[in-house]
């Protein structure tokens, strides 16, 4: 499976929807664990939408990581400010997002 690829008005769209959210998962001291990638692939199936917030890491950091999730857990990093970053993973078997052609 490869890592969704999105319009410029998809993204947008999702940002929108992402500023709702409240953050799903943090990501602290520990960093990127397999708990955590675990956690986010259940909230990805559940909801195609996850808002995270990073506790403990700086900007370059923050940036690293959004890529290391993103071809990690197949996902697209949809963007990311300040200590947040959103990511979309459609769900074939229940859709709960439609995306904008």
């Amino acid at each position: 499976m490869d890592q969704p690829t999105l319009t410029g008005a998809q993204k947008t769209f999702l940002r929108g929807l992402g500023q709702k959210l409240e953050p799903a998962l943090k990501v602290g001291k520990g960093g990127l664990t397999p708990a955590f990638f675990g956690e986010l692939q259940r909230h990805l199936r559940a909801n195609e939408l996850v808002k995270l917030r990073f506790l403990a890491a700086d900007r370059d950091e923050q940036a690293a990581f959004c890529v290391v999730i993103a071809e990690t857990s197949q996902c697209a990093c949809v963007g990311a400010v300040g200590r947040t970053a959103l990511f979309y993973l459609p769900n074939p078997d229940a859709r709960r997002i439609s995306l904008p052609e």
